[in-house]
């Protein structure tokens, strides 16, 4: 039967308009209300020069990129031959969409690569229009990927930073970002008559309300979540605090524990429940119900009456505080200690100053994903020069911190694929709520950081790697990681971006003693909050080739599952026998119930 010309063609069956005149309804009071909201963003510090905010990173990215083309357009033999790929490509795509317009089958002529969501829609395949400006949007990246790639004259912190930039460039134009040409969008804006667009200008201008220094996107509702309730709700006290911790005890769940306890050292940026979130995924209630007992430092949220203390004070008033009173409510001498990431960080140089005084609280020490040489640090090592650094201390010295939301911005940054623009689209294009999850419901729980630690943090570390050169001195004393004899536990994860894999495997090198390393699949948190019933990643162990990480993981033994089991057998060897179970704050007392009063502060 003949088509009635009114009709739309198949391929175009869902893009209607139900009631045409609400539909404009909509698109007005949301192009108001979007309006108003991203006039208020432009009032904001985003949009104004300072450190890690949006306007200054696009500064940075013209200026990068801009610098890249002069190289291109230098040399015109190579910008004739990349014009001619360009469109030999092009052409290609555009012969592609001609035959498959035939209603012939046609082989794409680029995929979206694994694990990239973005055109999960069927309409990306099954549509030309959409399927052209997929393949279109993948090619131009790969070409421009590619030139990158064999420009010649690039040192290698010009080549990263490029890299990084064009990064975020291409991700931020891809056309899943746009209503019109986002067939899932463009469904739901016409079948609702734009109240998605309505609804998404609303929650733009709810984020805008709740956000700090700046724009902070929803990852997640927040309103499904709260601490004591679903998260961080592992039984234990509050037994000693000063004013840059709460150190907690977990309560017993076996009749005999090991005579050896563990205290956790977690990062101080963002909060110490990523090691103990929902039941079924926290490491804390793990080790516990394995026959520890286990501490955790609470670090507080700092403001300016905190300004002026040090990364030396966070490790002598800070990690030596907590451990002396792990000392004193178990009675045991040497006790096990555990550092995650930047905690890791400043435990490892504490454990260089005591080995210097010959001072040796600790049997072994854990370390997830920590890094004591920052060579290789990866992308973070493009926000700490030192012109970031100087606008970055300015700030820090007339407020007295850093606001969370700017480090938050930075983390973000590194994977804008996952972690801005998937929201933007389900937010403000589909105006749906975010799904509940609390792994980024802890990740949006940021602190801030005291202005005086966290400058010698990115200064001593990242920018000058003072540590690992031997060039730190603390406390008056010069330090040397090849003094710290005692066993080690290492941790890094393969698809790390804050401390990369590489990045932790060469520091280990610098120790003294015996280490045990083992690589965990997926990235900085995933890798290390993986529990064991899930069976969702993998690890690598034993492997013998110490030369790079790559080597080792080829000669390495992969496992399927969770590393925790494997690290509990290593740590039961480093804790002694079995004694009765100790109740918590026998002898130091209780403040109060976990999660303490530190972590609830914003």
């Amino acid at each position: 039967m003949p088509q009635d010309s009114h009709e739309l063609p198949p391929i175009f069956s869902a893009y209607r308009i139900p009631d045409p005149e609400a539909f404009a309804t909509n698109i007005l009071k949301a192009f108001e209300q979007g309006s108003a909201a991203l006039a208020q963003l432009a009032e904001r510090p985003d949009a104004k020069s300072g450190p890690y905010t949006p306007a200054s990173e696009f500064s940075a990215a013209t200026e990068t990129l801009t610098s890249f083309v002069r190289k291109w357009l230098s040399d015109p033999i190579k910008l004739s031959e990349a014009q001619a790929e360009f469109f030999r490509l092009f052409g290609a795509l555009w012969n592609n969409v001609i035959t498959r317009m035939m209603n012939k089958d046609v082989p794409a002529l680029i995929q979206p690569a694994p694990g990239d969501n973005r055109f999960k829609d069927p309409e990306w395949n099954h549509n030309p229009f959409f399927d052209f400006c997929k393949q279109a949007y993948l090619l131009a990246c790969k070409w421009a990927e590619d030139q990158l790639a064999a420009t010649q004259g690039l040192d290698p912190l010009e080549r990263h930073r490029a890299e990084f930039y064009l990064k975020q460039l291409t991700s931020a134009y891809s056309p899943s970002n746009f209503p019109i040409t986002n067939p899932e969008v463009l469904r739901e804006t016409l079948a609702s008559n734009a109240e998605n667009l309505l609804k998404g200008a609303t929650m733009l201008a709810d984020d805008l309300r709740r956000s700090g220094d700046l724009m902070k996107i929803s990852q997640t509702d927040p309103s499904a979540f709260e601490l004591g309730r679903n998260l961080a709700t592992t039984p234990g006290k509050v037994v000693f605090q000063n004013e840059l911790l709460q150190l907690i005890q977990y309560s017993p769940t076996t009749e005999k524990v090991r005579e050896r306890p563990l205290i956790m050292i977690p990062p101080w940026i963002n909060k110490y429940y990523i090691l103990d979130l929902t039941a079924s995924k926290s490491l804390i209630k793990y080790v516990v119900d394995q026959g520890f007992t286990v501490f955790i430092v609470s670090w507080v949220n700092p403001d300016e009456r905190l300004a002026d203390k040090t990364f030396e004070d966070y490790v002598l008033e800070g990690i030596l505080e907590a451990v002396r009173a792990v000392q004193d409510e178990t009675s045991v001498e040497k006790i096990n200690v555990l550092g995650y990431c930047v905690g890791g960080t400043a435990l490892s140089t504490g454990l260089a100053y005591l080995a210097q005084r010959g001072e040796e609280p600790f049997q072994c020490c854990t370390l997830l994903t920590t890094q004591v040489d920052f060579s290789l640090a990866g992308d973070l090592l493009l926000f700490t020069d030192d012109a970031q650094l100087a606008n970055l201390d300015a700030l820090m010295t007339e407020r007295g911190f850093l606001d969370g939301s700017r480090m938050a911005n930075v983390f973000n940054m590194m994977r804008p694929r996952d972690l801005i623009w998937p929201y933007v689209v389900n937010n403000y294009l589909l105006g749906k709520k975010p799904f509940p999850f609390d792994l980024l419901y802890w990740n949006q729980d940021s602190t801030r950081m005291a202005a005086a630690n966290h400058k010698y943090y990115l200064r001593e570390f990242y920018n000058g790697n003072r540590l690992a050169a031997g060039e730190m001195t603390f406390g008056g004393i010069r330090l040397d990681l090849k003094k710290i004899k005692l066993p080690i536990f290492s941790v890094a994860a393969r698809e790390d971006h804050i401390a990369p894999a590489a990045s932790v495997f060469r520091g280990l090198q610098m120790f003294g003693g015996p280490v045990e390393f083992v690589l965990a699949g997926s990235g900085h948190i995933a890798g290390v909050v993986n529990p064991p019933d899930k069976v969702k990643y993998q690890y690598w162990t034993d492997g013998t080739a110490l030369s790079n990480i790559a080597d080792w993981q080829a000669s390495a033994v992969e496992h399927p599952g969770s590393w925790w089991p494997y690290w509990i057998e290593w740590l039961a060897q480093q804790s002694g026998g079995w004694i009765p179970a100790r109740k918590a704050g026998t002898k130091l007392g209780v403040i109060e119930d976990a999660p303490g009063t530190y972590v609830n502060a914003h």
